[in-house]
């Protein structure tokens, strides 16, 4: 591309838009084994029990969407990440802040649909009964975690609707499901793209996607040539097709999209009979786009042998505080109090990258 950044032949769709989103050469992180590495990518601590970054915005922001959740989940590949749940929980926040799974086709939530028979007259009856006895026991101990419970009455209760017409494609062109490279009745990356996409359109706040099987150490099923070359064609379509997309459709300026893992990978083979790479915490690389950041323009660079970031530095509390500051927030006065404390996602750490802002 102009910005001159240098893009792997096993991403070859990620050409198009080398020049629409921002390079983060220098990322380094304090955590090299996978689920403490998630959570601290996700929550900025490498233990359970704090908020996601979904929670954060989610909690901060409120959500536009009155059916449909304000923090979704999507997960692909051929086993959920390492760290599970605790990836997007609310942690101490309330919990209607909490992150929720969908499925990638068909009821995006199990049991969604109301059970033969029921007609939706006496379902809502029986919601209203079932929320005036919630009501009844919040007004008597005034927990706040019956107050969650009502609002997820009320959401499952509008899914019944929105969710199957969110979840259904067949009204997305052949071109764009091509775009993506979606496969009709495959649940994968791509399709989740484009869920992706369509729940932006509708007014959900946080989206996350996770795709799994990128320990790439050179042992079964995780050999640098026939397994990551897969996993790479996986996310690269998709991804690209993604910005792509959003930007056509006049989203990506309101739309702030982050992209990849949590730590890198050495430079040189694993001593193992096998082609692999290890885990690495002090240089890799991520992309953000939309949102109020500059366009084919790199931060940071790596030693000639890209094991150390040499400029550019920039650790992942800084990544939260600038992801914080694109959404609207200052990210050190986004706190919650818990336990006589003030927390924050970049609890007494980070900075906002100046640097890549437009």
């Amino acid at each position: 591309g102009e910005c001159g950044m240098s893009i792997s032949e096993m991403l070859p769709h990620h050409r198009q838009i080398v020049d629409e989103v921002c390079w983060l050469r220098g990322m380094t992180t304090d955590v090299f084994n996978h689920a403490p590495a998630k959570l601290f990518m996700n929550t900025g601590f490498q233990a359970p029990g704090r908020p996601g970054m979904g929670a954060w915005v989610t909690y901060g922001l409120g959500s536009p969407s009155r059916d449909l959740p304000g923090f979704v989940v999507l997960q692909s590949g051929p086993r959920g990440p390492r760290g599970g749940a605790s990836l997007w929980s609310s942690g101490f926040l309330p919990t209607s802040f909490q992150g929720v799974p969908f499925r990638g086709k068909g009821d995006p939530i199990l049991h969604l649909r109301s059970p033969e028979g029921l007609t939706r007259e006496r379902e809502r009856d029986f919601y209203d009964t079932v929320v005036a006895l919630n009501r009844a026991r919040l007004n008597e101990v005034g927990d706040p975690e019956i107050l969650t419970r009502i609002n997820a009455y009320e959401m499952a209760f509008r899914m019944q609707t929105s969710a199957p017409e969110l979840m259904d494609l067949s009204d997305e062109s052949a071109e764009t499901l091509a775009m993506y490279g979606v496969q009709p009745g495959q649940t994968s990356f791509a399709s989740n793209c484009v869920l992706a996409r369509r729940m932006v359109e509708r007014g959900v706040r946080f989206v996350q996607l996770y795709h799994t099987n990128w320990d790439s150490h050179g042992g079964p099923g995780e050999n640098l040539n026939d397994d990551f070359d897969k996993v790479c064609r996986d996310v690269d379509q998709a991804s690209a097709a993604l910005v792509l997309d959003l930007k056509q459709r006049g989203l990506l300026n309101d739309t702030l999209v982050v992209w990849g893992g949590e730590f890198g990978r050495t430079p040189m083979g694993e001593n193992r009979n096998t082609i692999g790479r290890d885990h690495h915490i002090d240089a890799f690389t991520m992309w953000m786009a939309g949102a109020g950041l500059k366009s084919g323009y790199i931060h940071g660079e790596t030693d000639e042998l890209g094991f150390g970031a040499v400029s550019g530095q920039t650790h992942v509390h800084d990544l939260h505080a600038t992801i914080l500051h694109l959404l609207g927030f200052d990210h050190e006065q986004l706190t919650f109090r818990f336990q006589g404390r003030d927390y924050r996602l970049t609890d007494v750490h980070g900075h906002v990258v100046q640097e890549i802002l437009a």
